[in-house]
């Protein structure tokens, strides 16, 4: 089996965690975890929260791989809550493995590439421009999507829980050119109208965005947070599994709705 060390470095080296220092409030890679352990199970989820821990530790995971880790800029204070969270993983030995901005600008395994496999898009290129880096993709459907067609294919293939995909139906009635930043990013609405996309398929909205697309002409798509960003985790556990066949690993769903 293989040490801890010997998977985050891999998984670093995979997600470019290095490149995203700058940009990422979160503190991508390792975030709890002895310097050398073996890993015999790996669980993956979307959040790392207490939910999540102890999920992964009733599974028997020795690392927790999440898209949401426990530290955004670092830590002021351990109490309240960041104390709840490390207490739960430091006694249960779990270690946490976290991928933000990488897993989401990852052109095969992050969470836009998802996204743009369920619609089936072509020619590709990289969109959500950060800095130097792109945490998004941009493509052409197949065959033109009616806006509810487009809507109905998210509804079929995500994971929302509770919550409803939501379509601001702005744009034209025939829509080919898609672009894509999953969780938060209606900030991008203004490249996609540049880019010349006909929609823009992300997690949540702000509340300006309505006007914003409406007066731009453009559709947006509104499929849950959590529900377009399971598809990062999801492909680093098949990834894990190619790189070593014995590791035992488990994906914890937990959709909130939103």
């Amino acid at each position: 089996m293989p040490q801890l060390s010997t998977l985050v470095d891999r998984l670093d080296e995979e997600l470019r965690t290095a490149d995203f220092a700058d940009l990422d409030a979160s503190a991508n890679g390792l975030q709890v975890g002895p310097e050398e352990t073996t890993v015999d199970h790996v669980a993956f989820a979307v959040d790392g929260v207490a939910e999540t821990f102890d999920r992964a530790t009733e599974a028997g995971a020795d690392l927790l791989v999440v898209h949401h880790g426990i530290s955004w800029g670092g830590f002021d204070r351990v109490t309240g809550r960041t104390y709840d969270h490390l207490s739960r993983l430091l006694e249960n030995d779990l270690a946490l493995y976290v991928s933000h901005l990488p897993l989401d600008a990852h052109p095969d395994l992050g969470n836009a590439a998802g996204v743009a496999d369920v619609l089936e898009l072509e020619g590709r290129e990289p969109f959500g421009e950060l800095g130097p880096e792109h945490i998004g993709q941009r493509g052409s459907a197949p065959t033109a999507y009616a806006p509810d067609e487009l809507r109905d294919r998210l509804v079929d293939s995500l994971e929302t829980g509770e919550g409803d995909v939501r379509l601001l139906p702005f744009g034209p009635d025939e829509i080919e050119e898609v672009a894509i930043v999953t969780g938060s990013g209606t900030d991008w609405l203004e490249e996609a109208v540049d880019v010349g996309a006909d929609a823009l398929v992300t997690g949540e909205g702000k509340h300006p965005v309505y006007h914003e697309a409406k007066e731009a002409g453009v559709s947006v798509v509104l499929a849950g947070h959590y529900a377009t960003e399971t598809f990062g985790v999801r492909s680093l556990q098949s990834r894990l599994e190619t790189w070593h066949p014995d590791l035992e690993t488990t994906y914890l769903e937990s959709p909130t709705g939103l």
